[in-house]
């Protein structure tokens, strides 16, 4: 197509790839709203529901810890659920991402967005 400006045909293959790898990641962008991830502690006595863009969605506590005495250990059940979900949260987008990197034949590991 290009083939007498030289390098110019890599450049617009380049430019076709990156308007590619822009639409692609706006999906996955759209995707990640929608896609959930619940963590939880205390062996599940709370857990707590974000999205894959990290989110907090939902947090479920067990009755059977709501006692006065015990309130310092609650919160700490509950920030410690929170953080497992937005962890999982952050795996998940990662993940998403790489599906993209992958189907544009970026190297493995590579991160996104650059």
């Amino acid at each position: 197509m290009l083939k007498g400006l030289g390098g110019l045909g890599d450049m617009a293959g380049m430019m076709k790839k990156a308007q590619e790898m822009q639409e692609k990641m706006g999906e996955v962008q759209e995707n990640l709203s929608s896609i959930t991830v619940t963590g939880e502690s205390g062996a599940g006595l709370v857990k707590a529901t974000a999205t894959a863009k990290g989110e907090l969605t939902a947090l479920d506590i067990d009755p059977s810890i709501f006692d006065a005495s015990e309130k310092e250990m609650v919160e700490d059940l509950i920030l410690a659920a929170i953080k497992d979900a937005q962890a999982r949260a952050t795996e998940r987008s990662q993940q998403e991402m790489s599906k993209i990197a992958e189907s544009l034949g970026l190297p493995p590991g590579m991160k996104l967005p650059f």
